[in-house]
């Protein structure tokens, strides 16, 4: 399957935002609309990508604040997990909380998708795994046969997603990782939400949160 992955990190969080395509249509899809909708669009313009629809790995605001005007310009579903809903209503309460006024809430999701669903588009499949823990409702996004893996913030290089915002379990965080990610092949590709790329079998071997629980 021709495809590629463009990765932009944007937004006061250092968040990362990417574009998956299928380079013979030229679709793409849009994993966590995370701020700057004016780069993202210039960032698909480039490569010559239409951006079909977009997916949020959870509700924290670093990772939506992009979605209601790329909805709004392009006209493009937009997808979360079932129980992200009432975190997607909270944006603006968590704009407060990080000293970055009201800010408004982003679109209900077009669709809630459950563990294990499949996002399609073209020749792209990513399954959805259900990864609670740093967040209600948080999922990563599998591609299968490519062998990658998008974390969200479930899963750093030598790091896991924080669990002090409300919300947040780190026992269910641990579980989320321990059982959904680490059965993966050693070789799957992380693409996380914050910072550089890792692998499942980097993570296994260095990762000290996951030592810890050996």
């Amino acid at each position: 399957m021709p495809f590629a992955i463009k990765s932009l990190t944007l937004g006061a969080f250092a968040t990362n935002a990417y574009l998956v395509a299928d380079t013979a249509t030229k679709n793409a899809l849009l994993i966590d609309p995370v701020d700057s909708p004016d780069l993202i669009l210039a960032a698909a313009a480039e490569a010559g990508w239409s951006i079909q629809m977009m997916v949020a790995t959870h509700a924290h605001l670093d990772h939506v604040l992009a979605a209601a005007a790329l909805k709004k310009q392009l006209r493009i579903p937009f997808f979360a997990h079932k129980d992200t809903p009432p975190l997607l209503r909270e944006v603006p309460m968590q704009g407060m909380y990080f000293g970055l006024g009201n800010l408004p809430a982003p679109p209900e999701p077009d669709d809630l998708l459950d563990d294990q669903a499949t996002v399609i588009l073209d020749s792209l499949e990513l399954k959805c795994l259900y990864t609670p823990g740093h967040a209600p409702g948080h999922i990563s996004l599998l591609m299968e046969k490519e062998g990658i893996l998008f974390s969200g913030d479930t899963l750093f290089a030598g790091s896991i997603g924080r669990t002090d915002l409300p919300g947040g379990d780190h026992a269910l965080l641990m579980h989320s990782i321990l059982d959904r990610l680490m059965p993966l092949d050693d070789r799957v590709r992380v693409l996380p939400g914050h910072m550089a790329e890792t692998t499942i079998g980097r993570e296994r071997k260095t990762n000290p949160f996951l030592l810890a629980h050996r």
